[in-house]
This record gives structure tokens, C-alpha cells and sequence, in this order.
């Protein structure tokens, strides 16, 4: 059982024959995808207050210096990347604050709401006014907070990063595998299009590694949730004395996510962490959120390459790149859906995965819902 399932009440096993199987994956057992697609953001870093304190994370800022957008600068950021062709508002956070950030819970307070769950679901709404299509990634939730939230977001994400036992994750207010498997569970039971990953280069070793792409595969095997999976190499920073892995450690991890999730799951490199380039014939189909306006503010140091810039590593690849939306194709209601299928990958998921106010987003009348659309038939924005 992984470290904190049981505090949890997480069941997640995986067995030993496949996590065997696994590690003898290479770059050659797996296929180049068809197709590289990408999410054009603006990032909205909501809160910097977060209660745990793992050492590679330069995100984070220690209580008297954290910050919170307020109500304006959200809606101007929504605002400036709606003008900019974006579809996304990626809503970035340190985890839930806790009594450590009186400052914190004070302007919270004196704006008028109980806790950042509040202020998260009105800075959604917001989004949605400006015309953007809220993602979040706000750390751990339990079932009810996804449920509330769903209704203001097109899809969520939280990384499980690994399920070892890590010093990357040391200290009093550390967080657990058990928590984090707990929270993918959790946005299964709530019917969210939710985005995971691993972390590599922490401190885990291979067998982790494949463990923990099991893990998440046995969560999606229940509820069918996982839209995509992030490999991403851990990156010096500040804090961060860690060395990135080697391409040749992430072509091999890669091509193992590939092989242990289901061809309907994208495997997803981000561009200005991962050498990408040379990680194609692994799998990888997605380069997740990449913003034209905005820096990527949980690695400041490593800036998002220009649309001209993932153009050329498509056609390096010899696949077509493609713009979608925060939502998943196979996540969307038929009526947005392309015709035909690409070998399986966009096998529509069952039941309905659109919640309160995003599908009257996508079905409107005005510019930014036309947008929406365009981007989900394959003829727009992307020259924008």
C-alpha cells in the first residue's frame, strides 16, 4: 500500500507482474502518436500560499509574502488573454492555505468570502465573463469541493508527482501519496476531465515510477476521467538542487507512460521543461497550456516557446499540431466532437462530463463561444 492510502482510504494496488512488464518498456515498444495538440492559456496565479513546502517548488512563498490576485487583476488577465486567442484561464495555486497565512485568510475575509474555495469559484466565474474556459489546478479537493467547482470549470488537474515516499517532500506539512491518490479519486466520483502527471528526478526510482503511472491507470480504469498524464523532468531552480533527468531517462519513462495507459489517455511533454523534440517517437501527443501572454509562473525560469517555435518541433515530427481546448475532445458533448476516429484515441468517453455554467459557455452566441468551437472543429484559432 503506498505511504498515507490508508489514512485516505485509498485501495489503489498495483500488481508485480505489471509493474515487471513495465519496466521493460523502451522507446521501441511504442508507437509516435498521429498528432501533437496544445491548449493556448493565460495564467492565473491565484494564490502563492501553500501548505506544504517541498524543495524543489520555487512557486510557493512563505506566510507574509504570499500573494492573492484580487477580483480586478484576475479579470484583467482573463481580459488581456481572451484578446490574445486563448480559450484557457489555468488557474495556478499553492495549496489550500491554512492557519499559516492569517494575511491571507484576513483579505480573503474582508472581500467577502469564508475560505479560497469561495474566492477560487467566483475567479472562475470571472474567467467565464471574460471569456475563457476555466482549468485549475488547486492541490487537493475532496469529492463535495470538486462538485462545487466542476460547475465553473471545464476540467481540472492536480499532479500526483509520484507515489514513493520522497525527501523532495519532506518536513511537518508534507504531502502524502495516499492524499494525492485520494484527490484523482475523488475528481472521478465528482465526473471531472482531470489531468495528472508524474514527476521525475526527486528521488524516485524506476520501479516508483512505473507504480505510480499504474496507479493512476487502475484510478481511470474506474471512473474514466484522465483526460492526459504530464511527464515532467524535475528542473533546477533556487531551491531546487535536483539535475534533470537525462533524455535518455525521459524517453524511456515516456515510452513506459504510454504503454501503461490506454490509448484514449494523451501522454503530454511540456514544452519548455522536456526536450520534447526527442521524446515524439515515445508517445507523447499533447504540449499541454502553453500562453502567449503570460510566464510560466511555476517555472518562471523556462519560458514557453512561441507557437512558430511548436510548429517546428511538429514538423520535425512529421505530425500535424493542432489547437484544442482545456476539455479534451473525447470529454466534450457530441455536437463539438469531429467526425471519425483517429486509431481509437478519440473514443468518446460515456455520460455526460460538462457541468453547470460550461455548456451554456460553449453553446453561446457571442465571439468567445464562436472561438470555443472553432477550436474544437479543428479551424481556429490557431493562426491567431
Amino acid at each position: 500500500m503506498f505511504p498515507g492510502a490508508e489514512e485516505y482510504g485509498v485501495d489503489v494496488t498495483v500488481a508485480d507482474t505489471d509493474v515487471e512488464r513495465l519496466l521493460s518498456v523502451g522507446p521501441g515498444d511504442v508507437d509516435a502518436a498521429p498528432e501533437l495538440t496544445f491548449a493556448r492559456n493565460v495564467f492565473v496565479p491565484l494564490t502563492t500560499a501553500c501548505r506544504y513546502t517541498c524543495t524543489y517548488c520555487t512557486y510557493y512563498d512563505v506566510p507574509g509574502e504570499a500573494s492573492l490576485l484580487s477580483p480586478e487583476e484576475v479579470r484583467e488577465r482573463c481580459r488581456v488573454g481572451a484578446d490574445a486567442g486563448c480559450t484557457e484561464a489555468l488557474f495556478t495555486f499553492g495549496d489550500k492555505p491554512d492557519d499559516r497565512y492569517t494575511a491571507i485568510h484576513e483579505q480573503l475575509a474582508d472581500w467577502g468570502y469564508d475560505s479560497i474555495v469561495d474566492y477560487h469559484e467566483r475567479a472562475c466565474e470571472i474567467a467565464l465573463e471574460e471569456g475563457l474556459l476555466p482549468h485549475s489546478n488547486p492541490g487537493d479537493l475532496t469529492e463535495a469541493e470538486f462538485r462545487r467547482l466542476r460547475d465553473v470549470n471545464a476540467s481540472m488537474g492536480v499532479m500526483l508527482e509520484t507515489t514513493a515516499d520522497v525527501d523532495a517532500h519532506a518536513g511537518g506539512r508534507r504531502k502524502t501519496p495516499g492524499q494525492r491518490l485520494a484527490t484523482i479519486r475523488a475528481a472521478g466520483e465528482a465526473r471531472v476531465p482531470f489531468t495528472t502527471g508524474i514527476l521525475v528526478g526527486i528521488g524516485e526510482d524506476w520501479r516508483d515510477r512505473a507504480e505510480s503511472l499504474l496507479a493512476i491507470r487502475d484510478l481511470h480504469e474506474r471512473y474514466g476521467h484522465v483526460q492526459e498524464v504530464i511527464v515532467q523532468p524535475v528542473v533546477p531552480n533556487e531551491r531546487s538542487d535536483f539535475d534533470a533527468p537525462s533524455s535518455a531517462t525521459m524517453r524511456r519513462v515516456t515510452a513506459m507512460a504510454r504503454a501503461a495507459l490506454p490509448a484514449t489517455v494523451s501522454v503530454q511533454s511540456p514544452p519548455n521543461l522536456a526536450p520534447v523534440s526527442d521524446l515524439l517517437d515515445c508517445g507523447v501527443d499533447d504540449l499541454g497550456g502553453v500562453s502567449p501572454v503570460t510566464d510560466d509562473y511555476i517555472n518562471p525560469d523556462y519560458a514557453w516557446p512561441a507557437l512558430d517555435e511548436l510548429r517546428a518541433i511538429a514538423d520535425a515530427g512529421g505530425v500535424p499540431l493542432a489547437e484544442r481546448l482545456p476539455t479534451h475532445e473525447r470529454y466534450l458533448p457530441a455536437a463539438y466532437r469531429r467526425t471519425g476516429s483517429a486509431d481509437g484515441r478519440r473514443e468518446p468517453a460515456a455520460g455526460e462530463w460538462l457541468h453547470g455554467r460550461i455548456p451554456a459557455a460553449l453553446a453561446g452566441d457571442d465571439v468567445h463561444a464562436e472561438r470555443f468551437r472553432g477550436v474544437a472543429r479543428r479551424d481556429g484559432p490557431l493562426s491567431v
